[in-house]
């Protein structure tokens, strides 16, 4: 039996019963999380906060670390067993004492989901000097799970899902230049490479950490409607792609096209609590399924979500998952073994 997803030797679609229409409630049906503890990031916005719900009808604690405190507050206020918290991806500092807090509870942590990500914003650096959409979606996201790998090992039998993207096509991680220092900053570039680091570092994490019960996946929780992550993006890049008019309006036919956040939120419920993945991790799912591999053999167009799917074997690649672990444990100047 294979231990790892290196090349995407497991990426075979499991015939789950499920699909792009399935909802986040649909996948979940007959599951009890009675007892288990989850920590979601951005669970209060989007899919993040459809998640956030489930989970917590399902009879999970949620605790939901966030940025912003006052969206966060009136975000969560009706769901019960939801615990607020503070987080700031790019502030290594918040990251720590975030983990330091709920280490000092004493409590397993059944699930982590690495939900929180920006997209398509301008060039910005943190403190460090890195980029932020990689500082957010990876590097924020692997000192996390670093800092709480006690907590997971504790549960003996966590897993660890990172909320990916499609966009990983856009571009494989650069190891020469991740931080656009040399060269010219493109939003859509960083942005690839960024979601590439979730699924290298899914593919890593879980061959190291299934010794420890530790089981991680990645996925793409589809072409969203109603959620915020675009909200910087220039317009510009909408309408190259072909889904907005020249007034800025996205086409009615596009729009009834993407899936609501129910149905967005889907994928990441599946990879958190279905039984069909007890014996296989480091996987890329969407549609509420393991995806296919994409060998450059499928053709697809932004107006079309349909199409958009499939994974790249360079964003499973055994090599540059190993380095990427490596080079995140050199930036952030952490000591991460995952055993």
């Amino acid at each position: 039996m294979k231990q790892h997803n290196y090349q995407g030797v497991l990426q075979q679609p499991l015939g789950s019963g499920f699909n792009a229409r399935s909802t986040a409630q649909d996948v979940i049906n007959g599951i009890d999380l009675k007892g288990k503890v989850v920590i979601i990031t951005g669970g209060y916005a989007g899919i993040g906060l459809e998640t956030t719900k489930v989970l917590s009808e399902a009879g999970a604690t949620v605790i939901v670390p966030a940025r912003d405190q006052a969206k966060a507050a009136k975000n969560l206020k009706d769901i019960v067993r939801v615990e607020p918290e503070t987080i700031d991806l790019m502030d290594p500092a918040s990251i720590d004492a975030f983990a330091a807090r709920f280490l000092a509870s004493g409590r397993p942590l059944h699930l982590l989901i690495n939900n929180a990500g920006i997209m398509w914003v301008p060039l910005r650096r943190d403190s460090r000097g890195f980029e932020s959409q990689l500082a957010t979606n990876h590097l924020g996201h692997f000192q996390l799970t670093a800092r709480l790998w006690p907590a997971l090992k504790q549960a003996d039998g966590a897993r660890v899902v990172n909320v990916s993207s499609f966009g990983h096509q856009i571009a494989p991680f650069d190891f020469d230049d991740p931080n656009f220092t040399h060269t010219a900053y493109e939003t859509l570039i960083g942005y690839g490479r960024s979601k590439t680091a979730n699924n290298l570092f899914t593919v890593e994490l879980d061959k190291r950490g299934s010794r420890a019960g530790v089981r991680s996946y990645s996925l793409h929780p589809g072409s969203v409607y109603g959620t915020d992550l675009g909200r910087e993006a220039p317009m510009e890049l909408y309408q190259q792609m072909g889904t907005h008019d020249a007034n800025g309006n996205i086409y009615p036919e596009v729009e009834k096209k993407l899936k609501t956040l129910a149905q967005g939120a889907a994928t990441t419920v599946w990879c958190a609590t279905s039984p069909a993945l007890n014996n296989v991790g480091g996987v890329y799912c969407e549609d509420a399924d393991i995806a296919v591999l994409d060998e450059g053999n499928i053709v697809y167009q932004f107006d079309e979500p349909s199409t958009l799917t499939g994974v790249r074997p360079y964003s499973l690649d055994q090599s540059a998952a190993q380095r990427l672990w490596i080079l995140s444990e050199q930036m952030l100047q952490i000591n991460f073994p995952a055993d």
